[in-house]
């Protein structure tokens, strides 16, 4: 009976070796985990790689939300002054800064909303990324060329200040 109790003290002293060395190698795991963890806070967080629903991400009834259902609704990218208009707020000066600095945030992470040219939004689910070609804009017909008046003695056209094509050099 006294060797049968060695065999069994021997038996539970070498599982509980086995143990220890499981606990070492399982607080190992542990440590090289939060390694990793830690690792990953260091990069930079990839842009896009979760992908939540637009009417998700914005809060419903919030200014950027409207701005998202006036987007929809046009189906083009918008100016922040036509923005503005379309959500009912006055195009003053604190509202189109306030509304393209939240806008702009959203464009800088490449989510929900796209800048396809200066103070102009578009949607990203729309990919509008670029103007499109009849919306861009070009300078009138007239720019750069002064006003311009009537002669009616000699029927040549005059600037305001009295000046006609043939008195310009070029």
């Amino acid at each position: 009976m006294a060797k049968m109790r060695e065999e069994l003290q021997k038996r539970i002293e070498k599982k509980h070796l086995e143990i220890r060395e499981l606990e070492k190698q399982l607080a190992a795991a542990h440590a090289y985990i939060e390694a990793l963890q830690e690792s990953m806070k260091l990069l930079p967080k990839d842009v896009g790689t979760t992908k939540i629903a637009p009417d998700h991400a914005l809060r419903p009834g919030s200014a950027v939300a409207k701005a998202r259902e006036a987007i929809l609704k046009a189906g083009k990218p918008l100016h922040i002054t036509e923005i503005l208009k379309a959500i009912d707020r006055p195009v003053d000066k604190n509202n189109r800064v306030s509304l393209s600095g939240s806008l702009s945030g959203y464009v800088k992470r490449e989510e929900i909303f796209t800048r396809p040219a200066p103070n102009t939004f578009g949607l990203a689910e729309l990919n509008h990324d670029e103007m499109p070609a009849e919306e861009a804009e070009e300078p009138p017909d007239d720019f750069g060329s002064l006003p311009r008046e009537e002669s009616a003695s000699e029927g040549e056209a005059e600037d305001a200040h009295g000046i006609t094509d043939d008195d310009v050099p070029f």
